[in-house]
């Protein structure tokens, strides 16, 4: 139960319903004595407490079938917002709540599919009218009831189990955001006790089925319910083949480079769109059709060439694409053939042919990268090369801090339950009441989450493209993100009960694996920065790819739970859950602050560090362990959060220039400045509903990273 002093409105992130201090008497005496009930939307409930404990007097109080002498009822309506349930009508009331009693009189003399109709419309003249949406969801609360059969039977003929759906049938047939269950395996003997609480499974799992069904789809299914679709778009697939195939030859003539295509008369821009133009509407049908089947424009293209060198002729555009299509034919085909054989039919069919061509084709990268010899040195970053005084540093710095201290506050205050500074001084004390020291005790936690975890990303960040030489390469590229999910996603997969120390062990090890094969296999020559690049990328697919395996073939609940963990949130932190980045951070940085000069050296080219006696392969591998380290720390602390190892960095080169002992605490307060924001932007906008963070730092991160290219287009 939810804290008897928590007010009305006062609702937690994702409240679909919350009654407060609810007070009942029978004959002048509390049966319900200020109780309080918390209802999360999409979650399942339960209360529990021994018989006479007014378990189901609080049930009847909620539905409005017993007045309460105290207390009030707070939904949530379709934008978020609190609406006091005595405001409401009782049909509009009726379309909010259904509750399921332990006993109800039998009827007599109707069907069950009117009985299951009044639960739509409660009187049986309505019943019979033209209401086709009230038809279809009695016939589908029928359906998922699994009483389609006994439709037309007397209801007064069933007894046990049977009419115990048929009540089921007539709540879910109200089509209500919140059904309550009074203990529905009352009276039932076992067999039909297993099979209403596998009911109440199934309704629990069907939003999450759906969920999982989209994100099936996102990773690429032949899936299909019918021929509409592929009939309409095959014509246009056809037409933009044809018209690459004709364009052949000017692709074959670019290669002889932009003036070598001009002197014959080939414009290399026009040539360009147009086969970008086509090779889009190409992508465009494809997605339509089966979703984002990864890597077969990657895998197809690589077949045919490996072909070609035994095949004269293959390699000309006009001979090549058409030989590509059939590659890729071949490559999506053969993904689905092994699905079926290694799943069988039916879990075959259900898991997305994507996740194969991505394992395909992240091998296929892997092994590419791994022969491909370094195109040589990228060079500094020059953008990062603007010197500034060491006043414009201090300024920078004391302002960030500024800015990062203005969040935290606001972060404490702001929320679905607004604090003030008054409250905030007396839970630091402890004179605060309960509703204060509840909201706090759960909030503080985030907030230090998000401003340890985003200085760790950034920090990491700022190590990996010095080493890359890459002012756009991230901690994910190194395949440290990637590893980590496929951890932590075993774990809740495996072991559904399965701690937070146990999810954040997991993804450490997975990080660690993913990190010592990334290494591993760039280790040629040095650890050389593109072939690391290339490598990190093919392993972060690959992983991927895992983790999508394991979501679509596990149960719907742990599923929806991995998406979560995946989509990055401080939801649930505790203080003792945040020491690892803590201890992570306070390794790191002073050691990071030793080696401040081998990241300049390193950040300038390949040959000055080994003039000045810098091991330069000792040196990446040690920076990147600790940038995995760091990595690890905060992914297994909450999950995945992009873009902030990727543009605190970055903007923390184009304040203070590219020294690394100013580069460093910059990047570390952008970090925490920006996941502290993105933190409370989640938690607000949508009240009492919320955004995971690493949606908000995608959201935030990906314009401010534009408009920072645009401010240095100048510079590059």
């Amino acid at each position: 139960m939810a804290d008897p002093d928590i007010p009305t409105g006062a609702t937690d992130a994702a409240a679909g319903l919350v009654a407060a201090g609810l007070t009942v008497a029978y004959d002048d005496v509390d049966v319900v004595h200020e109780a309080a009930l918390h209802l999360p939307k999409g979650q399942v409930t339960a209360l529990i407490g021994p018989n006479g404990s007014g378990k189901s007097t609080l049930l009847r109080a909620v539905a409005r079938l017993h007045r309460a002498r105290t207390g009030s009822v707070t939904l949530c309506d379709e934008d978020g917002d609190p609406v006091d349930a005595p405001t409401l009508s009782r049909t509009d009331f009726a379309r909010r709540i259904t509750l399921l009693a332990q006993s109800r009189a039998t009827p007599s003399g109707l069907s069950v599919r009117e009985v299951v109709g009044f639960g739509r419309h409660p009187y049986r003249s309505r019943l019979r009218g033209s209401d086709p949406d009230g038809a279809r969801l009695v016939e589908r609360a029928l359906a998922v009831t699994n009483v389609t059969d006994l439709a037309d039977r007397g209801v007064e003929s069933l007894s046990g189990g049977q009419l115990q759906r048929v009540w089921f049938a007539c709540c879910l047939a109200q089509d209500t955001e919140v059904l309550l269950l009074d203990e529905p395996t009352t009276y039932l003997d076992l067999r039909h006790q297993v099979e209403i609480l596998d009911l109440v499974r199934d309704l629990a799992f069907l939003r999450t089925q759906q969920t999982t069904g989209l994100y099936a789809w996102g990773n690429g299914s032949l899936a299909q319910i019918g021929m509409q679709t592929i009939d309409r778009l095959a014509p246009i697939a056809l037409l933009a083949l044809a018209g690459l195939v004709v364009l052949g030859r000017r692709l074959d003539i670019l290669a002889l480079g932009d003036d070598g295509a001009a002197v014959v008369g080939v414009s290399p821009r026009l040539t360009r769109v147009m086969a970008v133009v086509l090779a889009v509407a190409l992508s465009a049908v494809s997605v339509t059709v089966a979703g984002p089947i990864g890597f077969v424009g990657l895998c197809a293209p690589a077949i045919v060439r490996l072909a070609g060198a035994q095949i004269p002729g293959l390699l000309r555009h006009p001979a090549f694409v058409p030989a590509s299509a059939a590659a890729g034919v071949l490559v999506v085909l053969g993904a689905e053939v092994l699905l079926r054989a290694l799943f069988g039919a039916q879990a075959g069919a259900a898991v997305p042919t994507g996740i194969v061509t991505s394992f395909f084709g992240a091998g296929v990268l892997v092994a590419l990268a791994h022969r491909s010899h370094d195109a040589g040195d990228a060079g500094p970053s020059v953008a990062f090369a603007r010197l500034r005084s060491r006043r414009t540093f201090v300024v920078t710095l004391v302002v960030l801090t500024g800015a990062l201290v203005t969040a935290v506050v606001a972060s404490t205050l702001l929320g679905d339950a607004p604090l003030l500074l008054g409250d905030v001084g007396n839970w630091l004390t402890g004179r605060s009441g309960r509703f204060v020291s509840f909201v706090l005790d759960s909030r503080m936690p985030r907030i230090a989450a998000a401003v340890l975890a985003g200085a760790a990303l950034a920090t990491s960040g700022t190590v990996v493209q010095a080493v890359s030489r890459n002012p756009l390469a991230e901690p994910g590229i190194l395949g440290v993100v990637g590893g980590a999910g496929v951890g932590a996603v075993v774990s809740l997969t495996v072991v559904p009960l399965a701690s937070f120390w146990a999810v954040g062990g997991s993804a450490l090890a997975g990080a660690t694996a993913a990190a010592t094969l990334v290494f591993g296999l760039a280790a040629r020559r040095g650890l050389e920065q593109n072939r690391l690049v290339l490598i990190g990328v093919g392993v972060s697919a690959g992983a991927a790819a895992l983790v999508s395996l394991l979501i679509v073939l596990t149960d719907p609940f742990n599923g929806t739970k991995a998406l979560v963990w995946l989509s990055g949130s401080t939801y649930g932190r505790t203080f003792p859950e945040t020491l690892p980045v803590l201890g992570a951070l306070v390794v790191a940085l002073p050691v990071l602050g030793a080696k401040r000069r081998e990241l300049d050296l390193i950040g300038l080219d390949a040959d000055t560090p080994r003039l000045l006696g810098i091991r330069l392969g000792t040196a990446r591998l040690g920076l990147l362990a600790i940038a995995v380290v760091l990595t690890a720390a905060a992914v297994a602390a909450v999950g995945v959060i992009g873009f902030v190892g990727l543009v605190a960095p970055h903007a923390a080169r184009a304040l203070v220039g590219q020294r690394h002992r100013r580069v460093l605490p910059v990047a570390a307060l952008l970090g925490s400045l920006l996941v502290v924001v993105a933190d409370t932007v989640g938690r607000t906008v949508i009240a009492p509903a919320q955004i995971p963070v690493g949606v908000v730092t995608a959201v935030i991160g990906a314009p401010y990273f534009a408009w920072l290219l645009w401010r240095s287009k100048g510079d590059w």
